[in-house]
């Protein structure tokens, strides 16, 4: 088969699994050229990957809601030993499969909810949470059971974010009277989504950037870096007090 036909047949493989929201080159093939945002997700993954070692080696990598596979690839290709990624939706999962086919990258990929992720029972060095966090009607829940079950060391972390940019200092405790504090700019917050923003329905929550890192603290994990455009690197720690511990999945 000459290079033209393969080409053809991996386009053809490719259009059949559209459409795709990572736009990924597969041999010269793009998955999404009409991207609403772009050459998405690499143009952000400029920005932010710094925070990652260009060297991976001998380390375990997880990579939660993986989507067509990017982060899964790029980590693959940093010389990671193992790479997981784990998906709820069939068809991205089919489309990361292609990907790393084509790209001759061994990474292993599983249908699971992030709520699901027990079942690995494996601790990773270097976890991906990205762009998952406000489609999740648990969101807090979800952080809780990574830094339970999954999260060994290191969390990549990106959530969208709207409202105040500012994180002020917030006082361990407050009297019953006081009201004032809730509404001051940049108190750690986060609003509910009832319906649809920006067409989608599965926009649940979205955190301000001090309710993000509040959710974060409070689920065990300690902020390392950071980006200006909502991408942190987490180390797992000790966590906080809670009034009870988060419910474990049974098997």
């Amino acid at each position: 088969m000459d290079d033209a036909a393969k080409t053809d047949g991996l386009e053809s493989r490719i259009r059949a699994l559209g459409p795709w929201f990572h736009n990924l080159d597969l041999g010269g093939v793009k998955t999404a050229p009409e991207h609403f945002l772009g050459d998405y997700p690499n143009f952000k993954w400029q920005r932010f990957r710094h925070l990652v070692p260009e060297d991976m080696s001998g380390r375990t990598v997880l990579d939660i809601g993986c989507n067509a596979g990017f982060y899964a690839l790029e980590m693959k290709r940093r010389g990671a030993e193992r790479v997981v990624g784990i998906d709820s939706d069939p068809r991205y999962l089919a489309q990361a499969r292609l990907a790393a086919e084509t790209e001759g990258l061994g990474i292993e990929f599983r249908e699971l909810s992030v709520y699901e992720v027990g079942a690995l029972r494996e601790r990773f060095d270097f976890v991906i949470f990205m762009g998952v966090l406000y489609h999740l009607r648990h969101p807090l829940l979800a952080l809780d059971l990574l830094h339970e079950t999954v999260v060994g060391g290191d969390l990549l972390f990106q959530s969208m974010l709207r409202g105040s940019t500012r994180v002020p200092e917030v006082a361990p405790d407050y009297p019953f009277e006081e009201e004032a504090v809730f509404e001051g700019e940049g108190y750690p917050r986060m609003v509910f989504v009832e319906q649809n923003y920006s067409g989608d329905p599965t926009n649940w929550w979205i955190p301000n950037r001090a309710g993000m890192e509040a959710m974060l603290r409070s689920s065990g994990f300690s902020i390392v870096d950071a980006t200006d455009d909502e991408v942190y690197l987490c180390r797992r720690g000790e966590r906080g007090f809670m009034v009870e511990p988060p419910p474990r999945l049974v098997y």
